[in-house]
């Protein structure tokens, strides 16, 4: 039977309607940290997707790095989180979501003054968004050893969180120059203790947390995102081919729910040099492929297996049905992104579906 982007597929224990994923986005509607209504009904509109990636959520007071981002670690957050998953559902989509520690990617405004932490005390280059603008990031503090299973264990809580609001799953952040993917390259981690140092040190923070998520909910229920050519947040690596497919190498085997590869820069350009078809041979599980595609390169990925789905982003800002859209053909909205970060309604949940 040929596959093209409609065809069904299974993925954590369920048949999905086509092979579309709504790729994770920072949208910064989230006051005080907790999904809202507004955030139900965004998410709701595009449930026309497979699967559904939600932005990134993160898993302690620790791990913020952005206003106005989700969190999935209290009470609240989880019943925030709910409202979300019921209306996804009653459209017939599945949802993960999405784990994030910002790690260094942060300031001391949403810490109470305290550093933001990091494999090694190395500034980034940039700034980092806070409630009062832009700041320049500072130099993080580089986390002691003793303090990583605590990190790894908030992973698995959020996890178990996640789970109790509705979620079909969660997808580990381990791209994009945040905490997990800080640990992994060695441009930012200069640690000499057993997280540092070699490509298994360097991965075993990813890997304790998957196993620690997997064991409590079912590692057929974890996906894992990666951005091996992303320079993003002032992230390099002196091997990246070397180090990426040795990380997928280590994640195959584990029954994973899917690993989902940026393979490209934020820019939309893929790196030459870098060939994501060896970590599509390195892994036994799905593979979604993101960056940049449109309709035909996404159906030309599926019918040859370099993909087993694709994940969209703007155009599924833009385009609430952008499945049905993809499947008569029909022409695009366009992406207003002076409204991507932060503010009501407006270019978050008022973009006309087709039959508008």
């Amino acid at each position: 039977m040929s596959k093209d982007l409609f065809s069904n597929i299974e993925l954590a224990g369920h048949t999905l309607s086509n092979r579309m994923t709504m790729a994770p986005m920072t949208r910064n509607r989230a006051p005080d940290n907790i999904a809202t209504a507004m955030m139900a009904e965004y998410y709701a509109q595009r449930a026309g997707a497979g699967l559904i990636i939600t932005e990134g959520a993160q898993i302690s007071e620790q791990a913020v790095g952005y206003p106005a981002t989700p969190g999935i670690y209290t009470q609240a957050q989880l019943e925030g989180w709910k409202q979300v998953t019921d209306t996804v559902h009653a459209k017939g989509s599945r949802i993960f979501v999405q784990l994030w520690h910002c790690g260094r990617i942060s300031h001391p405004d949403f810490h109470n003054g305290d550093l933001p932490v990091a494999p090694s005390a190395i500034k980034p280059a940039g700034d980092a968004f806070t409630y009062e603008g832009l700041k320049p990031f500072v130099t993080p503090r580089a986390l002691e050893t003793s303090e990583i299973p605590g990190i790894v264990d908030e992973y698995r809580h959020a996890a178990a969180l996640a789970i109790e609001a509705g979620f079909d799953g969660v997808e580990i952040h381990a791209a994009n120059g945040y905490l997990i993917d800080q640990f992994v390259r060695d441009g930012s981690n200069q640690r000499t203790d057993n997280y540092g140092g070699s490509l298994e040190n360097r991965t075993r923070l990813l890997l304790e947390i998957v196993a620690a998520v997997g064991g409590e909910i079912g590692h057929d229920k974890v996906g894992v995102r990666i951005s091996p050519a992303n320079a993003f947040n002032d992230m390099s690596d002196s091997d990246p081919q070397a180090t990426f497919n040795h990380v997928t190498a280590a994640l195959s085997g584990l029954g994973l729910a899917y690993l989902h590869v940026v393979e490209v820069s934020m820019t939309g350009e893929a790196d030459s040099d870098f060939d994501t078809g060896q970590l599509r041979e390195r892994f036994d599980g799905i593979y979604i492929a993101n960056g940049a595609y449109d309709q035909a390169r996404a159906q030309e990925a599926i019918a040859s297996s370099a993909a087993d789905m694709v994940a969209f982003g703007v155009p599924f800002i833009a385009n609430p049905d952008l499945p049905e859209r993809f499947r008569l053909n029909a022409e695009l909205n366009k992406a207003d992104q002076a409204t991507f970060y932060g503010g009501d309604e407006h270019g978050y949940t008022d973009y006309p579906p087709l039959e508008a």
